[in-house]
């Protein structure tokens, strides 16, 4: 029975192009994931977008002498060729300046706020001397008063764990300029989330299957929870949709407020594009997934942003529906379901330092595809990325996996198993009788459906890749042991043909296997070799669909205040994947069916690229102070240099 599987992939800041960092932990992990579900006959929906608010993006359009909206055009695109680049199958993914988006936002404020879960409260707000801009607290540095670290930011203290204010900081000091920040009395909305602290606790005690570090720290948040800002002081974001404050243009919406709210009005705008059984539009599709209690909801992203979807959007989510201690029903949307497990990728680092734009160790996705492809990053990430730990990408290890395990293992079975069947017979042969080592392999090869397939729907991917590869491995050896290029010379010997044709069978029914197997992880290349074993059959179809690029007109939404987003067009992605042809189970590859042209599949790199690394990003000398992380899910360096962006993932700061 196909399952409802709800895909939230973190939302990319639009400040800057991503680099390969922050694909590692939220785009990458995401598609092999719902690519797997929708092999499995279930219903997958795929959303995430564009994280456009906050000051991150208000300061670097300043300095640059631009409109925040038009920074956030500009990177918007930018980041949308890119993940269609690598492939990132997307049933929608959009942005947070959409009409659509200030609206869902608005009324889940309005419902929380019906059901008594907001409260005002003056409190000390951070703003800088020089500008009088409020600073965000993770754009504010200083020492953690529990454990004494000196590189706690402003909401949390990633030694400890624990969550802080500005204010707690001893010393603190703005990332941006180094200035003490002054502290000001200001007027929030308060989220009650000691309101709401039995629920969270029950629901998180019983999420049994979640990764240990997710669920320990998730867990420990709950021991001293306090009501937070869910407004800020700032002129650029979505309005506040009540009476007295709606009016007033320096008064927004917390940007981590609004941006988780982006997996629900993501769900909402595909439903009305696109979730009509024939691709048209059904404004209630969204509800298949959202009030379902079948359904099961997956977020991704990196460590940094774990507060953010095991605290925060889980917190609205029961305020939203009433489920605290004050009670209260659901908005306009029903009861909405909460998720089933967040997904935490660790921090990938680059020759053992953070990414940065300005020391030049920096590898942007766009500038990675243009060399590479996008299944070699996609690989890399996939059997050494930083799933359970923090990871460091090196060329020499990148060069050697994809020289190797790519090249050498899975590229050279492709290509000799399909051009020796094709220059003996043309067509996929006829098998004779099988011997133990053919039943071996084929039995092998059907068993890692089972065995891959538990160990993707559990989110272990590198454990996942690896069982595949091991098919490719032992495929490779049965080869080599049965010579089917010596029985080819044997031209005169009716049983060297049989022969012959068994082995040759049994090889590319193995690659069809392997081809299934890896498809989630390598989808590009998975249609390459489907296009050589099938193309010129009769079969029909896409195996593995890719995400399209289309240019949508906002929707004329009712949306309160000011500030609120033009109607205007924009680039989003998008695909139709019903009609592809994965599926996770072994295909009968059909005797006689002619078979494709055999065409490499992955080049080998240079061996130079090692010790050098490629012109537009050669090796730099490994920074000698400690590491930071340089992005789990979407943290990036801002393309102005004057203005360091921290964590920006789902929906950066302040």
């Amino acid at each position: 029975m196909s399952t409802p599987v709800l895909t939230a992939v973190a939302w990319p800041y639009a400040n800057g192009p991503r680099h390969i960092g922050h694909v590692s932990g939220f785009g990458i992990p995401a598609d092999i994931y719902s690519r797997y579900q929708r092999m499995a006959g279930n219903d997958v929906l795929m959303v995430s977008g564009t994280d456009e608010h906050g000051t991150p993006i208000l300061v670097q359009a300043e300095n640059e002498g631009v409109s925040p909206r038009t920074l956030a055009d500009r990177y918007n695109k930018v980041i949308v060729d890119d993940l269609a680049g690598l492939g990132i199958s997307y049933d929608l993914f959009t942005r947070t300046e959409t009409r659509n988006h200030y609206a869902v936002t608005q009324e889940m404020f309005r419902a929380v706020h019906r059901n008594g879960y907001f409260f005002t409260k003056t409190s000390q707000s951070a703003i800088s001397p020089s500008t009088g801009r409020t600073l965000p607290d993770r754009y504010i540095e200083g020492t953690c008063p529990i454990c004494g670290y000196d590189g706690a930011r402003g909401d949390q203290c990633d030694n400890c764990g624990n969550q802080l204010d500005p204010i707690d900081l001893i010393n603190p000091r703005s990332r941006i300029n180094g200035e003490t920040p002054k502290f000001v009395d200001s007027e929030q909305f308060m989220l009650d989330l000691p309101a709401l602290a039995t629920a969270l606790g029950q629901w998180l005690r019983s999420r049994k299957d979640w990764r240990p570090n997710v669920l320990k720290f998730s867990l420990n948040l709950l021991d001293d929870l306090k009501p937070r800002a869910m407004t800020r002081d700032i002129d650029w974001g979505i309005p506040v949709p009540l009476d007295g404050w709606r009016e007033r243009g320096d008064k927004k919406l917390y940007v981590w407020f609004d941006a988780v709210i982006g997996y629900l009005s993501a769900s909402i705008e595909w439903a009305r594009r696109y979730g009509g059984p024939d691709g048209t539009g059904d404004a209630d599709a969204y509800h298949h997934w959202w009030a379902n209690p079948e359904a099961q909801h997956r977020y991704f992203m990196g460590k940094d942003n774990i507060t953010f979807h095991s605290q925060i959007w889980p917190a609205e989510l029961l305020a939203y529906n009433g489920n605290g201690d004050k009670g209260g029903s659901p908005g306009e949307y029903g009861a909405l379901q909460r998720p089933t497990e967040v997904v935490s990728s660790e921090f990938l680092t680059m020759s053992g330092s953070k990414f940065s734009t300005s020391r030049g160790t920096v590898i942007y996705v766009g500038d990675f595809l243009r060399e590479f492809g996008p299944d070699t990053l996609r690989y890399f990430v996939s059997v050494a990325g930083p799933e359970t730990q923090d990871t460091d990408f090196t060329w020499d290890e990148f060069t050697r996996r994809t020289n190797s395990e790519l090249a050498n293992e899975w590229g050279n079975l492709v290509n000799r198993s399909i051009s020796m069947a094709h220059k003996n017979f043309g067509a996929i042969p006829t098998p004779g009788t099988r011997t133990e080592p053919d039943a071996a392999l084929l039995a092998t090869s059907q068993a890692a459906f089972a065995t891959v397939g538990e160990l993707l729907q559990r989110s272990r991917f590198r454990q996942a890749a690896t069982e595949a590869m091991r098919v490719v491995s032992a495929a490779n050896k049965y080869i080599s042991d049965s010579e089917p290029w010596k029985l080819a010379k044997q031209t005169d010997d009716p049983a060297a043909a049989e022969r012959l044709g068994t082995v040759l069978h049994t090889s590319l029914q193995v690659v069809d296997d392997a081809k299934a197997l890896l498809t989630p992880f390598l989808p590009h290349s998975s249609q390459q070799i489907d296009q050589m074993l099938w193309g010129a059959s009769d079969r029909g179809g896409v195996w593995a669909a890719q995400p399209e690029v289309r240019t949508v007109t906002d929707f004329n939404d009712d949306v309160e205040g000011v500030g609120v987003p033009a109607v205007t067009d924009y680039p989003v992605l998008a695909g139709d994947y019903r009609g592809e042809r994965a599926r996770w189970q072994r295909h009968e590859i059909p005797v006689g069916a002619p078979l494709g042209k055999p065409s490499p599949l992955f080049a080998k790199l240079p061996p130079e690229l090692a010790e050098t690394g490629p012109s537009w990003a050669p090796i730099q000398h490994a920074d000698a102070s400690a590491p930071e992380a340089a992005s789990g899910t979407a943290r990036s360096e801002t393309t102005a240099e004057t203005v360091p962006a921290p964590d920006t993932s789902a929906a950066k700061t302040g």
